[in-house]
């Protein structure tokens, strides 16, 4: 499992892909996103010396991320936040997993970690923000656009009536 603050990590991200480019105010994205507005200025700031979000103060400042949404991957965000989950550490708490000092939970240990990552590596900021933006619409908000691109809207929900459908 992720920690809390990986987790506003990224939906602090999906919130900033959706912004066309443009910067936003930490206060517009906590807002947006139900974190505690302190707690995401250290989040932002933690991101920004990582590379993944560069900001701007002053009049027509904010976040904007630093390379495109679909090249930040959570596994990106998870190192960039020192989360455990991407530390190789032994199931057991023997000490850090390895071949080396192989357990008797070492190969089942492995292989699940390794769907951990791929699934991290393969997930990205730009899949968050896709997934955010069909939810609002879904609730009735606005369109939102990731990398000025509009994000199409999701099919209308078939009637259970129509033949075909459950």
């Amino acid at each position: 499992m992720l920690s809390q603050g990986v987790g506003y990590a990224i939906l602090a991200l999906g919130q900033i892909a959706t912004s066309g480019g443009n910067p936003v105010l930490v206060k517009e994205i906590a807002e947006a996103a139900s974190i505690p507005a302190p707690y995401l200025a250290k989040i932002i700031h933690a991101l920004g010396r990582r590379g993944l979000v560069v900001t701007q103060r002053g009049v027509g400042g904010g976040v904007i991320l630093a390379r495109p949404a679909t090249e930040i991957s959570l596994f990106d965000v998870c190192v960039a936040m020192d989360d455990p989950v991407v530390t190789p550490t032994c199931m057991l708490g023997n000490a850090t997993c390895s071949d080396d000092r192989a357990c008797p939970a070492h190969k089942f240990w492995t292989g699940h970690r390794n769907k951990i990552y791929d699934f991290l590596r393969t997930t990205s900021v730009a899949d968050i923000a896709s997934f955010e933006a069909r939810r609002r619409l879904r609730l009735g908000g606005a369109p939102l656009t990731i990398s000025s691109q509009p994000i199409p809207r999701p099919p209308a929900p078939q009637d259970a009536g129509q033949p075909g459908t459950a």
